[in-house]
């Protein structure tokens, strides 16, 4: 199992490149389950997760082609027919993101045989939701021995559904389903992450009739078929989160490429608040600090437009060095604090009461150590580590795998003393 080892202590410089959105990529393979014809798409990321999902795809059938690499990572994906309308315990228990294939299944196939979700475990994530939205589509709808078996006899219908909170995997679910549904289908208190407007743009262009995407209120007219595109996966605000609030907290000036800075307008005033300098033009963000002490910032995670849960632990890393108290209160994952003993072991000082940490910042971090507890946190022991004193030792990274690319070498090229290491 590899793991990361970090020397740190030394300013970031340099240039970084964002890869396309992991949480968007993933919805977009899924719906080549929708047609018979090609689905290209570019600016892939070759993550983990993807691969998974690529392997999960091809046992209904799909025939996977990855292309040139260099060519901005385009991924070919060709539902002629579906082979199997079953995902087996084995092949969705790894990743949460594979129980959507459930919803275009029953869309295109009228029925489907899907193992309930695994994936990080941060927290309670019911796929309630995801049902109950199938069901107003008038899906029959049996739990089984761990499976949902899910048949519409005739296909699905368009509804009116409304989501008694905002969810984003459920959102991108219901629509994924319902435009193959036979008439209309309005999703009410939708998720507006831009995220869901990459799926619908996509869905669109194969010739989807979906409007509203980003706003609370989604309208889906069902067509009867859809064809294949070629379509560029969004850039990733998460990965863009990430390195701008490493840059933060290590110091030093980076420049991030290939980045939607609009997507990321509740964190820069934040990164600002807390020293650093924030530069935006139309191509790039500019993220520096060179000696200024880091402040204490309080924040707190909220859907779209609000502050991700995703940059959470991330933001957290960097104030563990301000020169006063943070709080950071978590509303959208009841679990996702897990990253918290860790950095206490590098000499952060953090309280966690329920839904908030009380963040006492100190003077440094000193490298320890530590365990990768799920994606996010990951990246949150590197940011720390690069920061603090010594040599820090990053383990279970397969986590850090799943959702970002080749972190090691990015920031590498921008100075930090960071090497994987196989054990």
């Amino acid at each position: 199992m590899d793991k990361i080892v970090i020397e740190g202590g030394t300013p970031l410089s340099g240039q970084i490149s964002i890869s396309g959105a992991k949480n968007s990529a993933l919805k977009l393979m899924v719906a080549c389950l929708l047609t018979d014809e090609v689905l290209t798409l570019t600016n892939m990321p070759n993550l983990r997760d993807t691969r998974f999902l690529g392997h999960l795809l091809e046992n209904f059938g799909v025939e996977v082609k990855d292309g040139d690499k260099k060519h901005n990572g385009h991924l070919s994906l060709h539902a002629k027919t579906l082979s199997s309308t079953t995902a087996p315990y084995d092949l969705v228990r790894k990743m949460r993101a594979s129980f959507n294939v459930l919803g275009p299944i029953l869309a295109r196939a009228h029925k489907a045989k899907v193992s309930l979700p695994g994936g990080c475990a941060i927290g309670a994530r019911p796929v309630d939701l995801h049902l109950n939205a199938l069901k107003a589509m008038g899906a029959e709808i049996e739990l089984s021995e761990g499976y949902v078996i899910a048949t519409a006899k005739g296909g699905l219908k368009g509804a009116e559904i409304t989501f008694p909170f905002i969810s984003v995997g459920a959102t991108e679910h219901a629509m994924l389903a319902a435009v193959l549904a036979k008439g209309e289908t309005v999703l009410n208190n939708a998720a507006r992450e831009p995220e869901i407007v990459d799926l619908a743009k996509c869905l669109n262009a194969m010739g989807a009739k979906i409007s509203g995407a980003g706003r609370s209120e989604i309208t889906i007219e069902g067509v009867e078929k859809l064809g294949g595109t070629t379509y560029a996966v969004v850039p990733d605000r998460i990965e863009a989160g990430t390195y701008a609030l490493a840059a933060a907290t290590v110091g030093g000036a980076v420049r991030l490429v290939n980045v939607r800075s609009d997507h990321l307008g509740s964190l820069w005033p934040l990164i600002a608040q807390a020293g650093a300098k924030v530069t935006m033009d139309e191509n790039s963000v500019l993220v520096e600090r060179h000696g200024t002490p880091i402040h204490p910032v309080d924040v707190e995670t909220q859907a779209y437009p609000g502050f991700p849960t995703d940059l959470q632990a991330q933001f957290m890393a960097m104030v563990c060095l301000a020169d006063g108290v943070s709080i950071i209160r978590e509303n959208i994952f009841e679990n996702r604090f897990m990253h918290c003993p860790e950095l206490s072991r590098m000499g952060a000082n953090i309280t966690v009461t329920g839904r908030e940490a009380i963040i006492r910042g100190v003077p440094k971090l000193k490298g320890a150590q530590v365990m990768a507890t799920d994606l996010r946190a990951s990246a949150s022991l590197i940011a720390a580590g690069l920061a603090a004193e010594g040599i820090t030792e990053v383990g279970r990274v397969y986590h850090l795998d799943r959702g970002f690319e080749q972190i090691e070498v990015k920031l590498g090229n921008c100075g930090a003393r960071i090497k994987r290491v196989s054990e």
